[in-house]
């Protein structure tokens, strides 16, 4: 709620502040004191228009501030903290600054804002009504809103549900869009991955065996010289292969180990030697034996070297399509590709693992779209049926709400006014359900319904705002209400009415009300008065807030121009009294309803 408001430098206004409270708050004064400068600063300060042409002639700018008590987690100021706004003690303070030239800078909580986040807070902590501000009620959007926190929980049990079932049938539409807009792609890549896995299930590569055909085949590819290879090593170490004046290594070793056997025995360095020498005949020895058992297996045979050879070009192929495509060296030479496929096969299993998850993935698409559709059709069912539910609950509180309304409207003055609301169900479902809400004004019997803002005058509507206000009181979040010539057009008993409503809505909710009927102001639970002095050149204007004494004067005044008239502090006095005791007595709301 406002806690204060400090003007300065606004119209006929120097410095002003106003200590705000809860309940009813009423400001009075004479005519052109400046009442109008208060509201145009409030205005300010919720974002409205700024006007070079209202800044307080020979000053360079005005400045409104204001201090908000707020809660710290509502949606609208976790928004302003966002853009960087500090708490002050629990309170936001907001500013406006309004150039003479005409350009304005707005402030929320010490930090520069723009104005939109002025407007924004006002949206949510602010109803303003008056004969150029009538706002928040005539918006669509508030008027199902507050309809349906009239309604109860016959609307919000139901649309609680309706909600969760509508973000899920969104969720579940754009999912079944993708999938099915993406049909032709997904078909595309089935495709594609099932002659993978077909050329891959056929050509039946095994892990490694790349490795194993490439070392095969360099076998067989030079088996001769190997053969040949292994053949003269042998000779070399076997004395069966060498010739009669030629002497093998093992002879010569044998030879060397009995020379040193013989000495031996005199020394262990010696015999160490022919230990050492005696090993390497053994190692040797068996050397010799596996050169001619390898040189005996090696085999010629063509045919294997083709069958190897076309097995390692099916494998490289498989290599160049599905294996790593980042592989360097190759090039249009297909023996270099193969050649550089070794160890790359098992890249190719890895795919053909890979792409056999997504096969299964893409062709249980058919099923999910099926699912999908089934889900859909079903929550579409289910919300039409909350639909319907929550239509009828809005309709039955609409009738309920037009006759409070129309009682309300009575005592102010407007016996023959109506207010209707018009639930219209449309085909098609929205995210709060399937209707429009509209609020429908007519004047008199015989007028057809209007929008508030088109059937309504000035005052008409300022009065009508009112009664909608004391209906909906207790179901309004909004914490402050404001009303400007709400009691325009009316005097006597309708006046009293309009100042105990006024009152009702002050149980729930902070109220300001500019006024010029004593019988509103005796309502108020704090009275502000705009007081002028003209000391002729400058005219200024202060706000002060009164005593119980200074309320009688004030009144008197309101009354019958003559604040020192005991005829009319005693009038004064007895409004005071009834108010009071109409507060006291019966309760406001429930006096207003009755």
């Amino acid at each position: 709620m406002l806690q204060e408001i400090r003007i300065r430098g606004l119209g006929v206004i120097d410095d002003a502040q106003l200590e705000l409270g809860t309940g009813l708050t009423v400001v009075t004064g004479e005519t052109g004191a400046g009442k109008t400068m208060v509201l145009t600063g409030l205005g300010l300060l919720m974002g409205g228009r700024a006007d070079g042409g209202a800044v307080r002639a020979g000053a360079e700018r005005a400045v409104v501030e204001g201090r908000l008590r707020v809660d710290p987690e509502s949606p609208v100021v976790l928004r302003a903290l966002d853009a960087g706004a500090e708490l002050d003690d629990g309170d936001l303070l907001v500013g406006r600054t309004v150039m003479a030239g005409g350009r304005s800078r707005a402030h929320v909580g010490g930090r520069g804002a723009p104005a939109a986040l002025l407007v924004e807070l006002a949206e949510e902590l602010v109803a303003v009504h008056g004969q150029s501000d009538q706002q928040r009620l005539l918006r669509a959007s508030r008027q199902r809103t507050a309809l349906d926190r009239f309604a109860g929980s016959s609307v919000s049990e139901p649309l609680a549900k309706y909600v969760d079932r509508y973000e899920r049938l969104h969720v579940v539409e754009t999912e079944l869009t993708k999938v099915t807009t993406r049909a032709r792609e997904r078909a595309q890549e089935a495709d594609m991955l099932r002659f993978g896995l077909e050329e891959i299930e056929r050509a039946d590569p095994q892990p490694g065996e790349d490795v194993a055909l490439r070392s095969e085949e360099e076998r067989l590819a030079y088996a001769d010289s190997l053969r040949t290879a292994a053949e003269a090593a042998h000779a070399y170490l076997s004395a069966d292969e060498v010739g009669p004046e030629q002497a093998d290594i093992l002879t010569l070793l044998g030879s060397a180990r009995q020379a040193l056997e013989s000495e031996r025995a005199h020394d262990q360095q010696l015999a160490a030697l022919a230990d050492r020498l005696a090993e390497a005949a053994y190692l040797l020895g068996d050397v010799a034996a596996d050169l001619a058992s390898y040189a005996s297996g090696l085999e010629t045979d063509p045919a294997r070297l083709s069958e190897a050879q076309d097995r390692r070009a099916v494998l490289g192929d498989l290599v160049r399509k599905y294996g790593d495509s980042d592989t360097p060296g190759r090039g249009d030479d297909p023996g270099a590709a193969v050649g550089d496929a070794q160890g790359e096969i098992d890249a190719v299993l890895a795919w053909a693992e890979r792409g056999s998850r997504r096969l299964l993935e893409l062709d249980g698409d058919d099923e999910r779209v099926a699912a999908l559709r089934d889900e859909r059709d079903g929550l579409t069912a289910e919300l039409h049926e909350l639909a319907a539910v929550i239509s009828q609950a809005r309709t039955e509180a609409a009738e309920r709400f037009s006759e409070a309304v129309s009682v309300e409207l009575t005592a102010l003055a407007m016996p023959h006014a109506q207010v209707t609301i018009d639930v219209r169900r449309r085909d098609e479902l929205g995210p709060h359900g399937a209707d429009e809400v509209e609020f429908l004004f007519s004047a008199h019997n015989g007028a057809q319904p209007r929008p508030l803002d088109k059937g309504a005058s000035g005052g008409e509507l300022s009065r009508l705002m009112l009664a909608i206000e004391v209906v909906f009181a207790g179901a309004d979040p909004v914490p402050t209400f404001v009303f400007d010539e709400v009691d325009a057009g009316v005097g006597g008993k309708a006046a009293v009415e309009v100042g105990r409503r006024l009152a009702a809505l002050a149980e729930h909710a902070q109220v300001l009300v500019v006024t010029h009927l004593p019988q509103v102001a005796a309502f108020a639970d704090r009275h502000l008065t705009v007081v002028k002095s003209d000391d002729g050149s400058v005219t200024s204007s202060d706000v002060q807030t009164l005593d119980e004494n200074a309320r009688v004067r004030e009144l008197s005044r309101m009354l019958a121009g003559q604040e020192d008239s005991a005829s009319a502090q005693a009038h004064a006095e007895e409004l005071l009294a009834a108010a009071a005791a109409s507060k006291a007595g019966h309760g406001r709301l429930g006096a207003a309803r009755r």
